[in-house]
């Protein structure tokens, strides 16, 4: 069996000898088989040279192609090995969890394919150019067990092969058994139209539990593109409070809608809590907070923390937006004395964030609270920028002064 990371950056020859440059990556078909069916040469010039795998001769010390080569293109349902398999997560359907790729293991017998991948240290190993004789003294030091983690292409599926007409391989019985937070997590490192194609091979009910732990923004983009039918039909499995969450993202008019095509019971749940978004949660909003970009380290942080915050009364967390002045991630203070001081922010946030909306009712807000242990909630607009923040204390006085 033969490694990407064995042949890659190995130079090409034509078979008269001429060097082209080096191998830089393989273009591979997406299909059952996955037939590599194009290298990339990064020649000379810096250029990148896409020449079909008919023109390969041989993989040895160096690669030979055929002297009268012609330049060609990426086309339909074919994809970089690089970009969208090497060091992606994907979904180990045989162990059930989520893995991460760590070399691509390739076929070279009739036609040169991908035969599965490495998931394991070895494979970290192999890229690292460690020969095989230190792979056993460096994991003898670290107690590493060496065992193969290899997993077939059948065993696989990786989310970044979502593109075009590029269909999912339909494994509902083994994607069942992975837990929805490490689905939901998964998901959130695609876009929404891949997220979508995903979620239609789960059953409803599993669907709705891995939306259930999207995150607010993720959720709402995803009802948006939803038919009504389809987004009753979740709606009725996700938890009243988030349903509610999601229900006063969308327009009033689909709002209603998807509410009619709910049962009585579920419906009439909602339409109370919903009752309860007439108090909005804008009267308890602070402004007391402190935002920073997503490449301030550490030091500039402490910094806007001594100079910025002098007035502060609390400060519960650092908020990171980005340039649109969009909330990106969450820094704790004990994370930011944990962390090395000329570290970026970016390499340690937390991005998947609870917040809440202007019409989130505070009957919510205080179980959003409560459910993950918050000193305070971030409070977005329809565009995800910072409205300001709700502060636990806060909310809890003011549900006092009411049952008093």
């Amino acid at each position: 069996m033969l490694y990407f990371s064995e042949i890659v950056n190995k130079k090409v020859y034509t078979e008269d000898n001429i060097r082209i440059g080096y191998l830089e990556d393989l273009i591979f078909l997406v299909a059952e088989n996955p037939i590599v069916t194009k290298i990339v040469i990064r020649d000379k010039s810096n250029q990148r040279l896409i020449i079909s795998t008919d023109y390969l001769q041989k993989i040895n010390k160096i690669l030979t192609i055929e002297k009268e080569f012609l330049i060609t293109y990426l086309e339909e349902n074919e994809l970089y090995l690089v970009k969208n398999l090497l060091d992606k997560q994907i979904i180990d359907l045989k162990g059930n969890k989520i893995v991460r790729v760590n070399d691509v293991a390739l076929q070279d017998k009739e036609k040169l394919s991908i035969a599965g991948v490495d998931v394991g240290v070895l494979g970290i190993f192999r890229r690292l150019r460690i020969g095989a004789d230190n792979f056993y003294k460096i994991a003898s030091f670290f107690h590493f067990k060496l065992t193969s983690q290899f997993l077939s292409w059948a065993d696989i599926q990786p989310l970044e092969l979502i593109r075009g007409n590029v269909k999912l391989r339909k494994k509902e019985e083994k994607l069942e058994k992975i837990r929805p937070e490490d689905l939901a997590d998964y998901l959130e490192k695609t876009n929404v139209i891949n997220a979508r194609k995903f979620l239609k091979i789960l059953d409803t009910e599993k669907a709705a539990e891995v939306i259930g732990n999207l995150n607010i923004n993720y959720q709402t983009a995803l009802f948006k593109n939803f038919h009504i039918d389809k987004a009753a039909k979740l709606i009725s499995f996700l938890d009243p409070d988030e349903a509610v969450d999601v229900l006063l993202t969308l327009s009033k008019k689909k709002r209603e809608e998807v509410l009619e095509k709910l049962s009585p019971k579920i419906k009439d749940q909602i339409i109370h809590l919903l009752d309860l978004s007439k108090e909005p949660i804008g009267g308890l909003l602070t402004t007391e907070y402190l935002t920073v970009g997503p490449d301030d380290t550490v030091r500039q942080v402490i910094e806007k923390i001594k100079n910025e915050t002098k007035d502060f009364s609390s400060l519960y967390c650092i908020y990171v937006v980005n340039k649109e002045n969009q909330l990106t991630g969450v820094v704790s203070l004990q994370e930011i004395l944990r962390e090395d001081l000329d570290m970026p922010l970016y390499k340690f946030m937390t991005q998947n964030l609870i917040v809440i909306h202007l019409t989130t009712p505070v009957e919510i807000a205080m179980k959003k609270f409560l459910k993950y242990h918050l000193s305070s909630l971030p409070v977005t607009n329809q565009e995800k920028r910072l409205e300001g923040i709700v502060n636990f204390d806060d909310i809890t006085n003011y549900v006092l002064d009411r049952i008093k």
